[in-house]
């Protein structure tokens, strides 16, 4: 068993808080794992038997009933059998439950959808309901809005390097390359060869991410123009970018005329699907967003890898790939730092720029500026990666992750220099 302790303590903190409990991520990240396996041992080790535990999947053809919501509250409440007794409902992959028309009421317009059942269940006191989903924006609308503050979301990623270096089983020495190569999709971890692993991580956009993105948005044509465009993601992961630059690359180098809504549209729905995150710009001396561009990264590396064949497997944007999603996984908010920086040329002529820092991670006041560099061995490079930082107008600490195994250590600015893996490794290696 994958260990997926820091989710099975956000459940068990969540246990019975009246409220449901929305476990959302991308198809295939472990999400029923989690519930269905990891977080039905625990409630099976502090005494809830397994008749009190009810558990539906309603991606699986012989529920196929229960995608019908009237049916489906009809028979979670036909199993609350004894009022005096806690029962745990799991249902996974609540979006295949569909609206229908309301059969006692006249109104076309009335329908019944899985909200009204969730609702209802919520009014038992001998409920205690736990729903996954995988889409972002249906979970969001319908029930964290809906609920008004009685939806409680956990999201949950692939595999961190940190979950994954603890089960991997070959020389820990090749589980970072290991790592970045393939990503952290838990099947991955299963399988031998580079073959399999390829041909595993190819199936999951064509026969289920792709394809859910068509059939949930009533796609009926335009495969291909998906396939580009996650294809221009791929390549240009770590760099700056819009729905225009997209378009105008649709125009370029296929002659093919794509508008600049329907790219910012289809991007949309990769992020609603959780592939991939868009990072916005952060004026970091102004404190204010900064419109287009922006950068856009995938949630699992390895997915990111497959869609270009493995034919770019620079590190230093994977690297920064995987800082974003590790940042993410431990509840940062995470922007794009941009700092203006005025200046006189040769000639003595005034001039602006803007330099960037990779990150600035945000957890509810602490703020953390990191610059993500494959190797500081030149003075130089290790200069420009802390440009930036001297036109910070501010405290907060700052940050530079390498990929070399280094002891951490602090320069006269108080800067700090950490390897990639002890900052993956270490929860609270920002803290050195």
């Amino acid at each position: 068993m994958i260990e997926r302790n820091g989710y099975l303590q956000q459940l068990i903190d969540k246990k019975e808080n009246g409220m449901v409990k929305v476990i959302t991520g991308i198809r295939r990240s472990g999400k029923s794992y989690l519930l269905f396996n990891i977080y039905h041992q625990y409630l099976n080790s502090i005494g809830v038997d397994d008749e009190h535990i009810i558990e539906i999947t309603l991606d699986d053809d012989e529920n196929i009933k229960y995608r019908n919501p009237i049916e489906l509250g009809k028979y979670v409440r036909s199993l609350l059998i004894d009022p005096d007794q806690m029962y745990y409902i799991f249902l996974d992959e609540i979006q295949m439950v569909k609206s229908v028309k309301n059969p006692y009421l006249d109104d076309e317009e009335e329908t019944v959808g899985f909200v009204d059942v969730l609702l209802g269940l919520m009014k038992k006191s001998n409920a205690d309901v736990y729903v996954t989903g995988s889409n972002s924006r249906m979970l969001s609308s319908d029930i964290l809005t809906q609920f008004r503050g009685r939806g409680d979301e956990i999201r949950v990623n692939p595999l961190s390097f940190s979950e994954f270096y603890a089960a991997y089983t070959g020389e820990k020495r090749d589980a970072w390359p290991e790592y970045y190569t393939y990503g952290g999709m838990p099947r991955v971890m299963a399988l031998k060869s580079h073959k399999e692993k390829s041909r595993y991580l190819s199936d999951l956009f064509d026969k289920i991410y792709i394809d859910d993105i068509m059939k949930r948005n009533n796609i009926q044509h335009n495969k291909s123009v998906i396939d580009d465009i996650l294809n221009i993601i791929s390549s240009s992961v770590g760099s700056l970018t819009n729905p225009s630059n997209i378009s105008k690359t649709f125009k370029s180098v296929r002659q093919l005329s794509i508008s600049d809504d329907t790219v910012a549209r289809y991007l949309d729905h990769f992020v609603d699907a959780f592939m991939i995150s868009k990072a916005k710009r952060y004026d970091i001396k102004g404190r204010k967003y900064i419109g287009s561009p922006m950068k856009y990264y995938y949630s699992d590396i390895g997915l990111r890898n497959v869609r270009i064949n493995f034919s770019q497997t620079e590190e230093n944007h994977i690297m920064e790939n995987i800082i974003y999603n590790e940042l993410l996984i431990r509840g940062f908010s995470v922007d794009v730092g941009v700092v203006e920086y005025n200046y006189k040329d040769e000639n003595g002529v005034n001039k602006k720029t803007n330099l960037e820092v990779d990150f600035v991670a945000n957890d509810g006041g602490r703020i953390y500026y990191i610059q993500s560099a494959l190797t500081i061995s030149e003075e130089e490079k290790r200069l420009q990666e802390i440009r930036p930082y001297k036109r910070i107008p501010d405290s907060f600490k700052k940050i530079i992750i390498v990929k070399d195994n280094i002891i951490p250590w602090h320069d006269e600015n108080g800067y700090l220099y950490i390897g990639i893996e002890k900052f993956l490794l270490d929860e609270k290696s920002l803290e050195l």
